[in-house]
């Protein structure tokens, strides 16, 4: 891993392969080694960066509010870091909420975006009460509130799910609350993205738990031109579960630069 100053945060990053820019963007509460399986698949068609989103994995955790825009902004110091002028930006999750942010905020620096198991739309006022209320129980309890609540809804794959609880168990309380609290405040980007002039991948599972596949179907109505791929069997995790699958969805980008 290497590690940056930016937005007044170390943000750690590892690289790998060749080819055109590509950074993958971790979900929520997982960090960098979400993305181990399917990043061999990966390697020779684009140059992979994978940071671990603030509070994450070897990035700083701070105790101040911060937002989904926030963390996009910090992709963007990374790619001025590396003096990478456009990439395709990939997020899994919350990845895709800060890949669809750094869309809006950088248009001129996206080459592609895809999004795996997420969505454009925001929380209900239902699901923002919900990310606040697990927020508070982290604060009292610590991360394995999330640890034993998510786990068996990211995949029916036991492997998976062991390999994951362990990622999460690691996280650092702070950063836990802040993404909740970061999720519940993001906007609606359904409208902006339907404007995109860029190619877009929606990569998502049939049996997503978390993220029901509607969402991805909500995204690709909006935009007709974005390339759906639905993965029969996976979860919320089908760079795990389905590696190459993923990568080919992945790979779809690359024919459409």
């Amino acid at each position: 891993m290497e590690i940056i100053s930016v937005n007044g945060i170390d943000l750690a990053y590892a690289r790998h392969g060749r080819g055109t820019p590509l950074v993958l963007l971790h979900g929520f509460p997982l960090d960098h080694t979400a993305w181990k399986e399917v990043a061999p698949f990966l390697e020779n068609d684009f140059n992979l960066f994978l940071p671990d989103l603030r509070g994450f994995g070897q990035s700083t955790a701070i105790e101040t509010s911060y937002s989904i825009s926030d963390m996009a902004d910090d992709i963007a110091g990374l790619l001025d870091h590396l003096r990478v002028e456009k990439a395709v930006v990939v997020g899994h999750s919350m990845g895709g909420y800060v890949a669809l942010a750094f869309a809006r905020n950088y248009p001129q620096r996206v080459l592609g975006l895809g999004l795996i198991s997420s969505q454009a739309a925001a929380d209900t006022p239902e699901g923002k009460e919900r990310r606040y209320k697990i927020a508070a129980e982290v604060a009292e309890q610590g991360v394995m509130v999330v640890a034993e609540s998510m786990t068996p809804k990211l995949s029916s794959d036991v492997r998976v799910r062991a390999f994951v609880r362990r990622i999460i168990e690691r996280q650092n309380i702070s950063a836990v609350i802040g993404a909740l609290k970061a999720m519940a405040g993001r906007e609606d980007l359904l409208a902006h993205l339907s404007t995109a002039n860029f190619p877009v991948v929606l990569v998502h599972g049939d049996a997503d738990m978390l993220i029901p596949i509607e969402r991805a179907n909500e995204i690709k109505a909006a935009l007709p031109s974005a390339q759906m791929v639905e993965i029969s069997g996976a979860g919320h995790m089908p760079m795990m579960e389905f590696p190459s699958k993923t990568a080919r969805g992945l790979s779809l980008l690359a024919d459409r630069l």
